[in-house]
């Protein structure tokens, strides 16, 4: 496969335009020219933040559409793909067909959906994701593509979290994985930064050694924030004397949670991102905060953004269309098209598997207009970012996986942990996984176990043993995120498990056909 690709990227001339792409509108090549100048620093991202305007979002489309042109001429893997789905002559972003893990990235070899279907000999980082059965893949990043990642988390960072001789501690997981390496280099272009990973030995030295003269940025997955708070606490520690802000991604959080933390960081606020795309996908702005907490409350708001009958609460994130253009198919599948015409790997109308909804600014504007009280409560929130970014309401994977950690956890790992090797598993019905956050704010997962017969108590304590062992045994042999985060802070495997008697407790109301394996 990969010979053929690169025998057809060969004799295709890189410079002959095709009908598609001569048929671009100038005006959206000129826009997105002008994006690309402007933001070549970090204060070039926020100018364009502040400015965004409708129609620049039908410029985006063209621009994002613009990109999938220039991939099939120059990507030996993207031309095969498309030759395999005739469809004419693809005048709108949206004639062209998705992409996803299993049938595109797994499909072609990683040359082969480069441009010009070669990698680069040097100047490349490859991060790492692990999927459900282990299997990890590999997504190389260039050097410019790199540069412009580092560019935008750098922009929106000066933005969101206003700091004096800004120090930033990342805490991240290091090592090939996206997210802590590419904060790390992102944030030295703003800040003093050290990279101690998830140590909160680390992290408290270094707040002591370089003291309060810094205002610090702590970058990490939101369950260790609260293990960070709680350690300080414990030892004393100043909070006065010091500013504190907090950065998170990898997984929701709670504004539960959010609240408990900025009882002592001046504030927290969470990222969009996956290794499959770019870590920089959406930002929480203060604006967003407000939004979500008043969906929290407002009946009538949530009915008119969320339709009426929906309890779920999305994340709330802006984001720049002229980086990464967004858009939902008719499953509310997320789609995205990196739109830098650096990416090495182009992503192109990418199915990364969440379930969302994209709601333009002046949509707010209008439902906030409605109502005196959301009106004053929108102006102050809108007053420091003035950010006019588009909003992705992001509920969650739509592949039944719940995210924990920065690890995606898979139903059927948890039945192979339930069922391989445990003496009493002829016990078990069925299960259900959910995330559960306690009194404590620890969010951690919950298996819900139904049990066919009643047991006595000490049949139950050794079924439910064997089943979280088995679990996490599992969980830790395939998937190198759960694993790595057990070596950086071992109650990362504290999995919960409640069982049920027969058709109790979350089982009550499901149907006996056919199994739900995920409770929202």
């Amino acid at each position: 496969m990969a010979e053929t690709l690169h025998r057809h990227a060969a004799a295709r001339t890189v410079d002959t335009p095709l009908p598609a792409e001569a048929a671009l509108a100038p005006a959206g090549r000129a826009v997105a020219a002008l994006a690309r100048l402007v933001a070549h620093h970090p204060a070039g991202w926020r100018w364009l933040a502040r400015r965004h305007h409708p129609v620049l979002d039908r410029l985006a489309a063209a621009n994002a559409r613009s990109t999938c042109v220039r991939a099939a001429r120059r990507v030996p893997a993207y031309q095969a793909f498309l030759r395999a789905r005739p469809g004419g002559l693809r005048r709108r972003l949206r004639d062209f067909p998705e992409t996803d893990k299993r049938g595109y990235v797994m499909a072609y070899d990683a040359s082969a959906r480069c441009r010009d279907g070669r990698m680069p000999d040097r100047g490349v980082v490859v991060d790492e994701s692990a999927g459900s059965s282990g299997r990890p893949f590999n997504w190389p990043r260039g050097e410019r593509e790199l540069r412009a990642v580092h560019r935008d988390i750098a922009g929106y960072t000066g933005l969101a979290f206003p700091m004096r001789r800004p120090f930033v501690i990342n805490a991240y997981s290091m090592g090939a994985w996206a997210t802590g390496t590419t904060t790390g280099a992102a944030m030295a272009r703003i800040a003093t930064v050290k990279n101690t990973g998830p140590d909160l030995g680390k992290i408290v030295d270094t707040l002591r050694e370089f003291g309060p003269g810094h205002d610090y940025l702590v970058t990490a997955y939101p369950p260790f924030l609260k293990h960070l708070r709680d350690r300080l606490d414990a030892e004393d520690f100043q909070w006065s004397r010091y500013r504190i802000f907090a950065s998170c991604g990898g997984e929701g959080m709670t504004e539960a949670l959010r609240d408990y933390l900025e009882q002592r960081f001046v504030r927290v606020r969470s990222a969009y991102g996956a290794s499959d795309l770019t870590i920089g996908i959406g930002a929480e702005t203060r604006f967003t905060v407000w939004l979500r907490r008043r969906l929290r409350t407002d009946a009538g708001l949530r009915a008119e953004l969320l339709g009426r009958g929906e309890q779920r609460l999305p994340m709330v994130f802006q984001y720049n269309p002229f980086a990464t253009y967004l858009e939902t198919n008719e499953r509310r599948e997320l789609l995205c098209t990196v739109a830098s015409p650096h990416v090495l790997q182009p992503r192109l109308r990418y199915n990364v598997g969440d379930e969302a909804l994209l709601v333009p600014y002046r949509r707010i504007v209008e439902l906030a207009n409605a109502d005196p009280v959301r009106r004053a409560e929108f102006r102050t929130a809108v007053a420091e970012e003035r950010m006019t970014l588009p909003l992705l309401l992001l509920f969650g994977r739509s592949d039944s996986t719940v995210s924990y950690l920065g690890a995606n956890l898979y139903p059927q790992d948890v039945e192979y942990g339930l069922y391989t090797g445990n003496p009493y598993a002829a016990e078990i019905n069925r299960f259900c996984l959910t995330l559960h956050e306690d009194a404590a704010l620890e969010t951690r997962p919950v298996i819900h176990v139904e049990l066919r017969r009643p047991l006595d108590a000490a049949a139950r304590a050794a079924l439910a043993d064997a089943c979280r062992d088995g679990v996490r045994a599992h969980l830790t042999s395939v998937s190198r995120d759960f694993a790595q985060s057990l070596v950086e802070d071992p109650t990362a495997g504290d999995l919960r498990v409640e069982l049920h008697e027969p058709g109790g407790g979350p089982f009550a109301d499901m149907q006996k056909l056919k199994n739900v394996y995920l409770v929202r």
